[in-house]
């Protein structure tokens, strides 16, 4: 199978060069030219997610040979890493509505699903590729993806992870995860702005030719982690079969019936993860997008315009403070028939105008498979509260949106098909806030950890291991920058002059 640009490049690609190159050079993401099909019944005969993981990877990376996926999805997905047999396990508010669990890794987010393989696939990628240049691998994070990252890619040799993340712009455990990171390969940097910036500046930094050639003269290329990268966006897939196997399996539905997903997202990967399950054959119904008070993702779904000129709010689902949604560009493709140059003029709109509008039929479509809505942080915290009281379930503030979300569209549409909310994200990543939801404002004088400890004794939920010895961790990455300063902190990292 070929990769393409969205934006035109002629250029076609393998699987493994395609996680190489991870943006493509006119800007573009990386695209499969076809989507292939999965045998519903035959997969639905798998028990275990390594097994299912392995009947999707190989359908997209068609020059790994079988051996290679396995030995990565052996490496990735074991209980050495994540500590649950089922990897995305289930839990069942009734037969309507399921919460799946993709935060079981090693650091308690959904990003952990596809950053414990996707080093390893890079690697395997090098090998096949003659590469001998170390690979720079950079990210853009909201939150989750950078302390994913840092710990997927740490000591992995021939390369360098280097993570932005917005300064003030997520958890304080978010960020705690990040500056203790350690590894002789990981550096870590807030970053002044929000993560719009700093997902604007990475992005500049990779299509900033200059700068890319100076580092090849020097022995390093650029790659990414970011859900821009196909690398991080297929094993994502995986979790969507695996919610459907599980439901099978726990009898709460049949072989006949259509499921819905919930799905809260920011840069629209997640979800989009979705959508080629379902045009893979998983019987789909509905993929209902949750946003908080960033609600440009509910505003487009729902009109057809994508305007990111709107206020900026801080909420407490933080991971999801995102106006610039990278991965709508692949499902604006996808749905134009693969019409790169309306997909290119639109990005040229929004990148100078700070909108577009797409036209009524590719509206049509996407209202005919996507349902869109966001919750504040009110609304956020109340259903932390009442699904805590009424299901001892402790959901943390980005799947609180989605369960909002979805309860909004069940009053709305009636639609009481079996459902799974994915739950993006351990809850004691984000103590505050759900100590604030159950038992009002905390006490100004205690720390984040004392709150922790609190909120465990107080709800018999147990603090999760990697989070419970942050409070050991020495803090190492200490900078502090402006965006402008991105390209140069690289450069000093490397030992190139600027």
């Amino acid at each position: 199978m070929l990769y393409k640009s969205t934006r035109g490049d002629n250029e076609k690609l393998l699987a493994s060069e395609t996680i190489l190159e991870g943006l493509s050079k006119d800007g573009g993401l990386f695209v499969p030219e076809e989507i292939p099909p999965i045998d519903i019944k035959e997969i639905s005969k798998l028990e275990r997610y390594q097994d299912v993981a392995f009947l999707i990877l190989k359908k997209f990376l068609t020059d790994y040979t079988n051996d290679e996926i396995s030995y990565c999805i052996d490496q990735a997905y074991n209980l050495d890493k994540f500590d649950n047999k089922f990897i995305t396990p289930i839990f069942s508010f009734n037969k309507n509505c399921s919460i799946t669990e993709l935060w079981h890794g090693p650091t308690q987010a959904f990003k952990d699903i596809a950053l414990q393989i996707m080093p390893l696939l890079l690697s395997i990628a090098k090998n096949k590729n003659n590469i001998h240049n170390e690979i720079v691998i950079l990210v853009a994070t909201s939150g989750d993806t950078g302390k994913a990252a840092l710990e997927g890619y740490k000591d992995v040799k021939g390369t360098k992870i280097i993570v932005f993340f917005p300064h003030n712009g997520v958890s304080e455990i978010q960020k705690l995860q990040m500056i203790t990171q350690e590894g002789t390969n990981t550096f870590s940097f807030a970053v002044k702005g929000n993560f719009d910036d700093v997902q604007t500046s990475v992005k500049s930094i990779f299509n900033d030719v200059a700068l890319n050639n100076k580092l090849l003269q020097n022995g390093f290329e650029l790659s990414s982690a970011n859900s821009i990268n196909w690398g991080r966006l297929v094993p994502q897939i995986v979790y969507y079969f695996y919610s459907y196997i599980q439901g099978l399996k726990n009898n709460l539905f049949d072989m006949n019936s259509e499921i819905n997903f919930v799905v809260p997202t920011g840069n629209f990967g997640n979800i989009l993860a979705g959508y080629y399950a379902k045009k893979m054959g998983l019987p789909i119904k509905k993929l209902i997008c949750a946003s908080n008070s960033n609600n440009v993702l509910t505003d487009f779904i729902n009109n057809g315009i994508y305007n990111r000129k709107r206020k900026f709010y801080k909420t407490i689902s933080p991971s999801m403070d995102i106006l610039i949604s990278s991965n709508l560009e692949r499902l604006l493709y996808d749905l134009s028939n693969s019409d790169s140059n309306y997909i290119l003029n639109l990005m040229i709109q929004l990148k100078e105008n700070g909108e577009y509008k797409i036209n009524n039929d590719l509206h049509s479509k996407i209202k005919n498979l996507f349902w869109a809505d966001w919750v504040d942080d009110t609304t956020t915290k109340k259903q932390i509260y009442k699904d805590f009281k009424e299901n001892n379930y402790l959901l943390d503030t980005h799947t609180s949106v989605g369960r909002s979300v979805y309860l909004k569209y069940i009053s709305q549409t009636k639609d009481f098909t079996p459902t799974f909310i994915l739950s993006t994200a351990n809850p004691y990543k984000f103590s505050i806030s759900i100590y604030e939801a159950l038992f009002g404002k905390p006490d100004p004088t205690k720390s984040e950890f004392d709150l922790m400890f609190e909120l465990e004794e107080k709800t018999n939920v147990p603090i999760p291991a990697p989070l419970r010895s942050l409070k050991e961790k020495s803090i190492i990455h200490k900078v502090v920058i402006n965006k402008e300063q991105m390209s140069d902190e690289i450069l000093k990292i490397l030992g190139i002059k600027s």
